[in-house]
């Protein structure tokens, strides 16, 4: 009986369902996931698989969690949900009071929103709106012979109406909405398709100087030429500290974020740091930003904001850019999610980050890395592999040739793990409960299977 339901349910997910990054008529198989618990998924069939993937790196306590449980039961006695336009709620601001604590110093202002794309989209426009009212600024101050017309006023400085383009590096992901994929890569990125229709922006190679080893001059050269010949046309830098995520799982130097962030200040552009997929612990610090001890003017967070319980992002940014917006016409920060603020997931992150702080993270980041790298080892001897890569709570086998997605995705589950590749990565982020015994048989199925 219950492996009929099993394919009557898949047969109406095939029918009906419209996955991500995928095709109504996809030959790659689709698993129906009946449970999940601890660093487990259990299937509608009955078999069990290792999460490799953190749903997309977002449960990083893993599932069914006990005290992310009651934060949300506890939370549903008194309300789920209340629109945020006029209203607030102690789980909204607790939590927002908690992320600017937490997050580097100076980003004092939060926007909660619903995923990581649209927490970009925020961070675009607020960018925009910023520049926008500094303009006014400039044209007030420009009309009225008693204001301050030093050189040394910022506001006089350049006319931000011309503000409006951003810098992004090449294999970098920002997300799927139509501003967020205007400074996704536009040659190896998923949004090639929209190109015609995208904002033209900015884009610079990534950096090639590695994580943990300084930069040199020409790795900034191409940064600093953009910033030089277009600074009076450019809003802010976006980039994904330290850690390009789905653009191509890529590490680099610290060093490059901390002259980034002086680049940004000498040429009067802000700095955009999206730390959906590397916020809360997933690069070895608490953001990503810390392994340059900077601060960026506005700060995207999502995916395990909430531990992978609910959808929920936030954007933080300094006083001076919500006072410089708060302050001018419209007076206002022209965004509103219609679940904006949700009790729910607002009650859960506050716990997933109680939690996380209250647990020996850093001691389990520092476990998984040494596993990763012992565990991985050996493809690097395979002949289709390019390059192996490790840091923290992430570990990437780079391929010479793209997966086979139909084959290898089934492979990987009939030898009892869950892992998702895309294009030539195969890469493990798991929760950051995962044990030794588990993340080791993650890493050897890995290898058999390319081994096959």
């Amino acid at each position: 009986m219950k492996q009929t339901n099993t394919t009557s349910l898949l047969e109406d997910d095939k029918k009906h369902v419209w996955h991500p990054y995928s095709s109504m008529h996809s030959d790659t198989p689709v698993f129906a996931v009946q449970a999940a618990n601890g660093v487990h998924l259990t299937l509608e069939d009955g078999r069990q698989l290792i999460d490799g993937m953190s749903s997309w790196w977002c449960a990083i306590h893993g599932y069914n969690v006990p005290e992310l449980n009651q934060a949300i039961k506890q939370q549903l006695d008194s309300m789920a949900h209340v629109m945020f336009g006029g209203l607030t709620h102690a789980p909204a601001v607790k939590l927002c009071k908690k992320l600017v604590e937490i997050t580097p110093e100076k980003l004092e202002s939060v926007f909660l929103c619903d995923s990581g794309s649209v927490s970009v989209e925020v961070a675009m426009k607020m960018a925009i709106q910023y520049w926008q009212a500094k303009d006014n600024i400039n044209h007030e101050n420009t009309s009225n012979p008693q204001a301050n017309h030093s050189p040394n006023n910022p506001s006089n400085n350049h006319r931000a109406v011309t503000k409006k383009k951003f810098i992004s590096l090449r294999n970098g992901y920002h997300g799927d909405t139509l501003g967020a994929m205007s400074v996704c890569d536009p040659v190896t990125g998923m949004h090639t398709l929209f190109t015609d229709i995208l904002a033209k922006n900015y884009f610079i190679p990534s950096p090639t100087c590695a994580f943990g080893e300084p930069c040199q001059a020409k790795d900034l050269l191409p940064l600093k030429t953009v910033l030089k010949q277009h600074h009076e046309s450019i809003a802010a830098l976006i980039l994904e500290p330290v850690v390009q995520g789905a653009g191509g799982l890529k590490f680099y130097s610290a060093d490059y974020l901390k002259q980034a962030k002086i680049l940004c200040k000498e040429y009067n552009v802000l700095l955009i740091a999206d730390e959906i997929a590397t916020g809360f612990g997933r690069s070895g610090k608490l953001f990503a930003c810390e392994h340059a001890s900077i601060s960026p003017d506005i700060m995207c967070l999502g995916k395990s904001l909430t531990g992978g319980y609910m959808t929920l992002a936030a954007t933080l940014c300094t006083k001076e850019i919500s006072n410089t917006i708060s302050n001018n016409p419209p007076h206002v920060f022209m965004h509103g999610p219609t679940f904006m603020g949700n009790a729910l997931a607002c009650s859960v992150a506050l716990e997933s980050i109680r939690l996380l702080q209250a647990s020996p993270w850093q001691e389990n980041i520092n476990n998984i890395e040494k596993w990763l790298i012992n565990g991985l080892a050996s493809c690097k001897n395979l002949d289709t592999v390019n390059e192996v890569r490790v840091l923290a709570a992430i570990g990437v086998v780079e391929l010479k040739q793209a997966v086979d997605m139909p084959i290898i995705q089934q492979a990987f589950v009939d030898a009892g793990v869950w892992i998702r590749p895309f294009g030539k990565l195969i890469y493990l982020m798991p929760p950051y409960t995962i044990q030794e015994p588990e993340l080791t048989l993650l890493c050897n199925t890995i290898f058999h299977v390319l081994n096959s």
